[in-house]
């Protein structure tokens, strides 16, 4: 069986490499182009945003402690990028040296070279052709340039040009508000000191969130940066100023328009699957909504499967990584005959809002989406500020929610918006994955002593279950 990866050193790529290495009968022809090689997320995305976040979170923590006196200290962009850069590329060659060494191991063979369909099963690389049993398809994505009218006459910088950024202008207008804009914005108003505009489409951001997460997020962005958020408005046409800098035309729902001015644009509009250049065409695969089944096989290939970014499905690292072992599975699974595992996750994303000092994390359900699952639902919700703890660490702001069925107890989901709720994703998740009554879970506080919010929820559902 010969299996050829495009993407080989991206998450999900990697990944199917690695599982399929050391099959007796598998032929592994891996193949990508990166200079420097390492995938999307060690590059460019998850690991040196938070690298550079972190030094934004350090000017904005001593901004807010009056415990602390003298001048309040400049973030060096300069320095801040080199040592993302040193890091990342450090990062990024352990990925490289993990999947070359891959290629040392008989059957496997590595294809430094840009790769493209020739016909179903067929792929170029390298001035050559491989003919391949199976194919996946694991390049990343791109980032997602909308078509407002005259975005093509001014300049913009993504997030990708953030990350490298060592100047920036005194102001910016910001087209996208989702996971890289929520990230993004506060450390362009922190570590470069802008005063931004940011056009946000609904009552609030933060979509898969209970409105409350929504309301509070957009209160601590316009309280403690210097930003400014417009809401229920839509982008219409963007046009240079005389001065070289953007001005952004919206129109509100309720049909009244305005203009914003910034010294620079900036687009954190989402991703979409990177397949341009890819050769689909020679093929009966045709990108688009529904385009991968959750056995991460094409719809119109079932020799074609598609992990990680480049399926649209889930923009996540370690989703893109469980879908590498999804497919891997499935590969062996289908040239042997059998059935085919589906690919479930249990709901799990944080954003690293607020810096990282108020990051958002959801586990599992929502509120709305547990009744609209048709649960009897039981809820409760604690501010930050009930916990003394979070003001004697750092900040009180935020708020958490715990969502249980209320017939037989079990964890349905949980979010938080408050200092360390990334960190306590993961508690989360072991108990919405293995669906614990909220009654068995041990009500015994220790240190580190934030997690006590956790306790106030669960106890609080708890009583609420016992008295039904």
């Amino acid at each position: 069986m010969h299996v050829v990866v495009i993407g080989a050193y991206g998450s999900a790529g990697a990944v199917v490499a690695d599982e399929l290495a050391d099959e007796d009968d598998v032929t592994l022809t891996l193949i990508d182009d990166g200079d420097p090689g390492g995938g999307l997320c060690i590059l460019r995305g998850c690991m040196p945003s938070k690298e550079v976040l972190s030094a934004g979170a350090h000017r904005f923590q001593a901004r807010h402690d009056d415990r602390l006196v003298g001048d309040l200290p400049e973030v060096d962009l300069e320095r801040t990028v080199d040592r993302k850069d040193d890091h990342t590329l450090g990062w990024a060659g352990h990925r490289r040296e993990a999947v070359h060494g891959l290629a040392e191991r008989d059957g496997v063979e590595f294809v430094h070279d840009t790769a493209r369909f020739v016909d179903d099963h067929t792929v170029a690389a390298g001035g050559r052709e491989f003919e391949a049993d199976y194919v996946v398809v694991a390049t990343g994505s791109t980032l997602n340039v909308p078509d407002t009218p005259g975005i093509e006459d001014v300049e913009y910088m993504a997030s990708d040009d953030v990350l490298d950024a060592t100047t920036f202008p005194d102001s910016g207008v910001v087209m996208g508000f989702g996971y890289v804009g929520m990230e993004m914005v506060p450390y362009l108003s922190e570590a470069g000191g802008m005063d931004l505009t940011v056009v946000e489409h609904d009552d609030r951001p933060v979509d898969e969130a209970d409105p409350a997460f929504g309301d509070a997020a957009l209160s601590l962005y316009e309280d403690h940066f210097d930003v400014t958020v417009p809401t229920n408005c839509y982008e219409q046409r963007l046009e240079p100023t005389d001065d070289g800098g953007v001005r952004l035309h919206v129109e509100f729902e309720d049909g009244t328009t305005d203009a914003f001015e910034g010294d620079q644009l900036f687009l954190f509009t989402g991703r979409r699957p990177a397949v341009d250049g890819l050769g689909l065409a020679n093929t009966p695969i045709e990108p688009g909504p529904e385009w991968v089944r959750d056995t991460m096989q094409a719809r119109d290939d079932d020799r074609v499967f598609v992990v990680g970014d480049a399926n649209g499905k889930e923009p996540v690292l370690h989703v893109a990584k469980e879908q590498g072992f999804t497919a891997a599975e499935n590969i062996r699974r289908h040239h042997r005959g059998g059935s085919l595992r589906e690919y479930e996750n249990v709901h799990h994303h944080v954003i690293f809002s607020g810096l990282g000092v108020y990051p958002f994390a959801r586990v599992g359900h929502s509120e709305a989406s547990a009744r609209e699952a048709g649960h009897d639902v039981a809820v409760a919700t604690r501010q930050a500020s009930d916990d003394g703890v979070f003001e004697a660490k750092d900040v009180p702001e935020g708020l958490a929610k715990l969502v249980v069925d209320r017939t037989d107890g079990t964890v349905l989901g949980w979010q938080g918006l408050h200092y360390h709720a990334d960190v306590m994703a993961k508690t989360l998740q072991v108990v919405v994955e293995l669906g614990l009554d909220v009654r068995e879970v041990p009500d015994r506080s220790y240190h580190p002593t934030t997690p006590e919010i956790l306790d106030g929820l669960l106890g609080e559902c708890a009583d609420a279950v016992e008295e039904r």
